[in-house]
């Protein structure tokens, strides 16, 4: 098609030349609008004499340079939107004013004073009605019609100011056609906004058939958590994509705009409202404090620096075994807030000699203790070493943080502590036993310990959730270990708030639980990630889906349901998301006693024999699975294949007790 061809040809054209043709086209419109005016005002057409020329004279003059000051020249027609006719207003406006007053009211003999309004009206219509046609000329939409059958059908949920300013931003989208809004308002419902219709939600049923919806935008910022779930569980009956803007909180004052819109996160469908922190308890421990963190560059620590940084404290300390996750940490703190002293620290918490010099040398207020091997499975297959670093490198610290008197240590602890059947639940309650114990055998009351245990993070490096999306993205299966498994959750910001208040509430050595709200089945939540996806599971019942679920087994140490409490008597305070437990603990003498002779097992990595002790330290502690550690069974393997050879070989024995030391 010609027009089309030489639309294509004109967007390729450089910026400059562009811009000169819109100019000489106001030129034109200048010229032409003077002479309908004459024509309009003497109805008849008059010949251009010395009188027409000193009126356009007048119009190029005033109109060229006010429409450059203004901005005219700067837009890219072919992406305007709304705006362009509030901006065509404004500068017409202006050049209304200077030419009434020059045509009109000073007034030159020879052209009629009405001159003075009607042609700058002309020239408003003009203007306006040029850009417009050189828009639909020049836009995707036309230069590319081949592919709006392959765009996709959207509705706005939310007839607000966002949803407003979101069918703006969509307008020029190549990928998304908005077909309507959606909301709850009925004063709203059957009202027609920017061109766009705004249907009861009710409606939905009917819309995604005759309107064959792929998408729906929330456009929602403001909106609680159980609301906005109530919302997805009701999307949730059709194969809808569903995509949304921003909390009210992250969104910056301005347009919003199609960059803006994002997935819908996973903790959007946890069923309950984020709780505002308590300020005073979040200040407490840390503004104008010496803090340290361990851990700081996996993701509960990095995320409690991030935190930390904002609230103040004197200096922050970045204790970190891993190289790299301390200096990315380092250097996102450090541009985050130049004031403070960041002091980044690579060293081992099993480390005496490190760790004291550390507790010696900075005069430490508070210390958070996040570091941990806390995987699972991984814990399972190197048993040892992670007793070592979970049970012992807490005791070191809590043994540092008492000796040079710090006046506040928190321990972040986990839910797999309770009644745990893995080799890490059992490490975290073992060392939560240490903490209490070494408090209690203290008399420092001065001092406050606290033990803070909550569920799973969604954004930690060990949630389940990445995966799955990246199962999801590429076609499945998305594996589940179990239909049964169900998990509490809470997303990284929330949990690590709450840390910190919880610690700032500490009277001695408490045992603080934070509300995790319910807790989800895993299965559920996976259905709800693929139906968010605009995709369907495949299984029995639609064979022809398009995601798969394979059930796996449970993995080693794994267990169907986690748990907050031992007991049943959970103590409130007078913050409404953390409750208080009240756990038994070992004496401290006899606590050494069995730190002592757990050592010796670990050094001669006898496995068997430790997960039979931390059977008797923890009596909650039951094991689910056999032993799997990499280097137990490769040792058992050689005495095995030894005792094959020589059934009576005295060997045997020097072989399982290989020292790992």
């Amino acid at each position: 098609m010609l027009v089309n061809g030489i639309a294509k040809n004109v967007t390729l054209l450089p910026r400059y030349v562009k811009r000169t043709i819109i100019i000489i086209f106001d030129l034109v419109l200048c010229i032409f609008c003077t002479w309908v005016a004459f024509y309009l005002r003497l109805e008849q057409f008059i010949k251009i004499n010395n009188i027409t020329l000193l009126a356009v004279f007048f119009s190029i003059t005033f109109a060229i340079p006010i429409f450059w000051f203004i901005g005219l020249y700067r837009t890219i027609i072919r992406y305007v939107g709304q705006s362009i006719v509030f901006l065509i207003l404004i500068a017409t406006f202006l050049y209304g004013l200077l030419y009434f007053s020059v045509i009109s009211i000073y007034g030159i003999q020879g052209i009629p004073r009405s001159i003075g309004i009607i042609q700058p009206i002309l020239l408003f219509i003009g203007i306006l009605s040029s850009r417009l046609i050189i828009k639909h000329l020049l836009s995707s939409s036309y230069l590319y019609n081949d592919n709006s059958k392959t765009k996709k059908n959207a509705l706005i949920y939310g007839a607000g100011d966002a949803g407003r300013q979101l069918l703006t931003s969509l307008e020029n989208n190549i990928d998304i056609k908005v077909v309507g809004f959606l909301d709850n308002d009925k004063k709203l419902q059957s009202a027609t906004m920017l061109g766009q219709n705004i249907y009861s939600p009710s409606r939905i049923d009917i819309l995604y058939k005759s309107k064959n919806i792929d998408l729906v935008l929330l456009a929602l910022p403001s909106i609680g958590r159980n609301k906005r779930n109530q919302i997805i569980d009701e999307l949730n009956k059709y194969p809808i994509a569903i995509k949304t803007l921003p909390n009210i909180n992250d969104l910056v004052e301005g347009k919003i705009s199609f960059s803006d819109i994002k997935d819908l996160a996973i903790e959007d469908l946890l069923y309950r409202d984020e709780i505002k922190p308590n300020t005073d308890l979040l200040y407490k421990n840390i503004e104008s404090k010496v803090v340290l963190v361990t851990g700081a560059g996996g993701s509960i620590g990095s995320e409690l620096c991030r935190q930390i940084i904002k609230l103040n404290p004197k200096r922050l300390l970045l204790y970190e075994l891993n190289e790299f996750s301390l200096y990315k940490i380092n250097e996102e703190l450090r541009n985050f807030n130049q004031n403070i002293k960041i002091i980044p620290l690579l060293g081992n918490i099993q480390n005496s000699s490190r760790v004291e010099d550390v507790f010696k040398t900075f005069n430490i207020d508070t210390v958070y203790h996040a570091a941990a091997y806390k995987h699972v499975p991984l814990v399972e297959e190197n048993i040892c070493e992670s007793i070592k670093n979970n049970v012992f490198g807490t005791f070191l610290l809590a043994k540092m943080a008492m000796k040079y008197d710090v006046s506040n240590f928190v321990f972040i602890s986990s839910d797999k502590a309770v009644r745990a059947t893995n080799i890490m639940g059992a490490s975290k309650r073992l060392a939560e036993v240490c903490v209490q114990s070494l408090y209690d055998e203290s008399h420092k009351k001065h001092q406050k310990f606290s033990i803070v245990r909550f569920g799973n993070v969604l954004q930690s490096s060990g949630s389940v959730i990445p995966k799955f999306k990246k199962q999801i993205k590429n076609g499945g299966p998305v594996t589940l270990t179990h239909h049964e498994v169900t998990r509490y959750f809470m997303t990284i910001n929330e949990a690590t708030q709450l840390v910190i208040q919880a610690g700032a509430m500490s009277e001695s050595c408490e045992v603080f639980v934070l509300d995790m709200g319910q807790s989800v089945k895993i299965i559920d939540l996976v259905y709800k990630m693929i139906k968010l996806s605009g995709l369907t599971v495949k299984d029995t019942n639609n064979l022809d889906g398009d995601i798969e679920i394979k059930t796996i087994g449970l993995r080693p140490g794994e267990k169907l349901y986690e748990e907050l409490l031992l007991g049943d008597n959970p103590q409130k305070t007078y913050h409404e998301k953390i409750q208080k437990a009240q756990d038994p603990f070992i004496s401290f003498n006899q606590l050494i006693i069995d730190l002592n002779n757990l050592t010796n097992l670990l050094d001669d990595n006898r496995v068997a024999e430790v997960k039979e002790m931390l059977g008797k330290l923890i009596p909650s502690y039951k094991s689910n699975t056999k032993i799997v550690d990499h280097i137990y069974e490769e040792q058992l393997k050689i005495k095995n294949d030894l005792k094959s050879i020589s059934p009576n070989h005295n060997q045997e024995d020097k072989v399982i007790n290989i020292k790992t030391k």
